[in-house]
């Protein structure tokens, strides 16, 4: 059941989780203002949507201790919507995305991550990793010598406080260092950039509403793009931030529960006057970090948020983006694989070429599904590769020269195909050739096509030829595509 959750992931780790929820909510704050302005709308609305995800996600998501909320990959694929139809059509296709998301969740599309390889994951943290970084450096350019102090006395707050007895386990030091540059910056009255300088905070609540748009056919077709777009980029964020998550924990999570709560979520984000999100690495990692594990700290930063903003955004707009910043370059430090770097010795090079490919496409076109899609192509294509190579043809004449008999071992697909069909003799004279096949396996039309080529050509030297040991499921696609068995073969297999 979608909404059926154990007792422990709420109540498990109850201090650990309000704890990291809030700082996670003060992260959060700063990231959906970013991406609102990204998308071309108002800051509320990345706001709304982040309470919306958030809330939502921790009832009915399948991955406890994950954020969910706006995210910058999602924002971008909704500039063109925004600028062309306006925010009733955004609205309208956050609703129709999360359909699409439940609709996946139903066809256990979630699954599909058993497809991505380790050197693809790798790759999309190292990448994000460094997006993370880089979308930290407009802090840092073109300011003040104070910014630049801040952030490092935040970064030595995050990585120092840990170590003093005590309390350094107990309070998360991100949270410490949010408070301390806060109290710094106003005592001192530093003249440097606030959460404040972002955009205007929200001062109401977020109420129901049914987008204003025509319910036609028309509009459909102008949305739906634009929600199966968000919907392909969001599950896959998700799933893969799942997958590290999953990683960090040492849990395991449900991808097809959370493809569906993902959808609920954005059909209530969308009624709500948000903006369609999906859960968020850095955040999720500075969950985790924190020592967030349960539904709870997802739940309460959510509620948090909006609290914040709502009735504390006076407090809120003092937050300087140093803190912020700090914590997330510590993110990015948390999330980059370093031990990838020693790996690069020890692992194949087809692995390594997939995991640096992943992660310069997404680094160069900031679209994490492109660098996912070339990773995983990459990856089958290298598999292919070596399947290929396992294929191994032993061959043995009788006694009087007569029979030649050909054992096949291995795997029979377009990758093989062609080294199949060039392992027979052709042109030696012998009257009967059987072909063993017992410990082969047919996959596809290029090795049945490429079984034809090798029939028909023995055939027509005036040899015959005999198939032994095929296995059920070779024979069945073999008997359904084959035509070397027909009585027009030759002229077929000039079409096949």
């Amino acid at each position: 059941m979608i909404f059926l959750s154990k007792k422990k992931d709420w109540l498990g780790n109850i201090r650990g989780d309000i704890l990291s929820g809030l700082v996670v909510a003060l992260a959060l704050i700063p990231e959906a203002i970013a991406f609102s302005i990204i998308a071309g709308v108002d800051p509320k609305v990345g706001l709304y949507a982040s309470f919306s995800i958030a809330v939502t996600i921790a009832i009915v998501g399948g991955r406890p201790g994950m954020i969910s909320a706006a995210t910058g990959a999602m924002a971008l694929l909704m500039v063109t919507l925004v600028k062309n139809y306006g925010l009733e059509y955004l609205f309208a296709t956050t609703i129709l995305t999360g359909v699409l998301q439940i609709i996946a969740g139903y066809l256990k599309l979630g699954s599909l991550m058993s497809f991505v390889s380790k050197s693809v994951v790798t790759g999309f943290v190292n990448a994000l990793a460094i997006l993370i970084f880089m979308a930290q450096l407009p802090e840092l350019t073109n300011v003040s010598w104070h910014v630049y102090a801040m952030t490092a006395f935040g970064l030595g707050i995050i990585y120092l406080f840990p170590l003093v007895p005590k309390i350094g386990k107990i309070i998360p030091s991100p949270l410490v260092c949010i408070l301390v540059l806060t109290g710094l910056s106003n005592y001192l009255g530093l003249d440097i950039r606030t959460v404040g300088d972002m955009g205007k905070l929200p001062d109401a609540l977020p109420i129901f509403l049914i987008p204003k748009i025509p319910f036609t056919l028309d509009t459909l077709m102008i949305i739906f793009p634009y929600a199966a777009g968000l919907t392909v980029v969001g599950l896959l964020e998700t799933l893969m931030t799942a997958t590290i998550v999953d990683d960090l924990t040492e849990t395991t999570s449900d991808g097809n529960r959370e493809c569906k709560g993902q959808g609920i979520a954005n059909i209530i984000t969308g009624f709500l006057g948000g903006m369609a999100g999906c859960a968020m690495i850095g955040q999720s990692v500075i969950n985790v970090k924190s020592g967030g594990r349960g539904r709870l700290s997802t739940m309460f930063a959510g509620v948090m948020l909006l609290i914040m903003v709502v009735f504390l955004s006076g407090w809120i707009s003092m937050i300087p983006m140093a803190a912020l910043v700090a914590v997330m370059i510590m993110v990015s430090i948390g999330t980059f694989n370093w031990s990838s770097f020693k790996n690069l010795k020890v692992y194949p090079v087809s692995t390594n070429i997939v995991m640096l490919t992943t992660v310069i496409v997404v680094v160069w076109t900031h679209d994490l599904a492109m660098g996912v899609f070339v990773g995983v192509l990459m990856s089958a294509l290298f598999f292919a590769r070596k399947v290929s190579q396992l294929l191994d043809i032993q061959t043995n004449l009788s006694v009087d020269g007569q029979r030649r008999t050909y054992r096949v071992y291995g795997q029979l697909f377009f990758a093989s195909a062609d080294q199949f069909a060039a392992a027979f003799d052709f042109k030696e004279v012998i009257s009967h050739v059987t072909i063993d096949v017992s410990d082969a396996h047919f996959w596809d039309l290029s090795a049945v096509g490429a079984l034809d080529k090798v029939v028909l050509k023995f055939r027509r030297e005036g040899t015959e030829v005999e198939l032994i040991g095929m296995n059920e499921a070779s024979a069945t696609i073999v008997d359904r595509l084959a035509i070397h068995d027909k009585p027009d073969a030759v002229e077929l297999m000039h079409k096949h």
